[in-house]
């Protein structure tokens, strides 16, 4: 892999987790995260991560919430969770990886297929932490989207 596209997926990386971040703390689904942001801020974060990564996160979450007026919502995945919660780092890994082999496969904008991604079926499957689809690998998640369904192993 090249410096350049190192530094796409570590710049997806830190946008999904951000995102997450943010979700967890205002208690919202990803997609509301996602839409409240929207396309030209997403865009913006994901092409300086490198320099927002270097600030303090809560900093960043804070000035978002603000900029982009994310209210606090009543969607909490943490507290029913039976087993244990994902890092948002580990929740941002899987998006990243699964807009990735998207991006590789479609040709398609990273921020376009986030958005898509965030606002489809697979997020609430991804954000349930009581099943394993959060921890599965890249190439299952990546059929299941396709399939528009969670496939039976």
């Amino acid at each position: 892999m090249n410096g350049r596209e190192d530094k796409k997926s570590n710049n997806l990386f830190f946008l999904c987790s951000l995102i997450e971040y943010i979700a967890r703390k205002t208690k919202n689904k990803r997609s509301y995260i996602v839409n409240q942001i929207g396309k030209k801020e997403l865009t913006h974060i994901y092409e300086y991560a490198d320099i927002y990564h270097s600030e303090n996160i809560d900093k960043v979450m804070s000035e978002l919430i603000e900029k982009c007026d994310i209210n606090d919502g009543t969607y909490d995945n943490l507290s029913n969770c039976k087993y244990n919660i994902p890092t948002h780092w580990d929740i941002g890994k899987v998006y990243k990886r699964l807009i990735i082999q998207l991006g590789k496969t479609q040709n398609r904008d990273y921020i376009e297929l986030l958005i898509e991604v965030y606002n489809s079926w697979i997020s609430a499957k991804i954000d349930d932490y009581n099943s394993s689809m959060y921890y599965e690998n890249e190439s299952y998640l990546y059929e299941s989207y396709l399939a528009g369904k969670v496939l039976v192993q």
